[in-house]
């Protein structure tokens, strides 16, 4: 008799053709990454061909702050989709519609400020919706501890000469 005869066969041992069990093997969890429109990836070259702009064109852009890249260690800039976004829509302004980087650079400083105000105007809403399912919550309690025990009115009949006796259950 084996050691582990005394506790018993494991799930598939002491069946025919069954083997040592094997144990799973645990694995460290890896980070993942997500990749989102706002994840630095472009280096500048990369960015200038997607966005159709030359290399000195980004860096100007980013003196002047209209486009800021995200910093390696190395001071390197790095670009998101959404910089690339953003790049094409400075170009657009400029080219297209003839307003000047001065110009431009109000528009994204006030479009920035109304996304802002949107973002704060939904954290408001939800906050005000969380409130006023509280106040209904507390009002359906208020209510629920209301007694029971009380008689609705009803005016006699005008040839009805019924006395009523209302005693409470103990």
């Amino acid at each position: 008799m084996t050691p582990d005869d005394t506790i018993g066969p494991g799930l598939g041992e002491g069946l025919p053709g069954a083997g040592p069990r094997r144990t799973a093997r645990r694995t460290t969890p890896q980070p993942q990454y997500v990749l989102t429109e706002e994840t630095p990836v472009y280096v500048i070259s990369v960015a200038a061909e997607l966005s159709g702009l030359h290399p000195q064109t980004l860096r100007q852009y980013d003196r002047l702050g209209l486009v800021s890249p995200d910093r390696t260690a190395g001071r390197g800039r790095r670009y998101s989709a959404r910089d690339i976004q953003q790049l094409r829509e400075v170009q657009r302004l400029s080219q297209d519609e003839g307003i000047n980087l001065a110009g431009i650079k109000r528009i994204i400083e006030l479009e920035n400020q109304v996304a802002a105000l949107q973002s704060r105007i939904a954290e408001l809403a939800d906050s005000l919706e969380g409130a006023a399912t509280a106040l209904q919550q507390r009002e359906a309690t208020i209510h629920a501890s209301y007694r029971r025990d009380l008689v609705p009115y009803q005016s006699p009949t005008p040839h009805s000469s019924a006395l009523v006796v209302w005693r409470p259950k103990r």
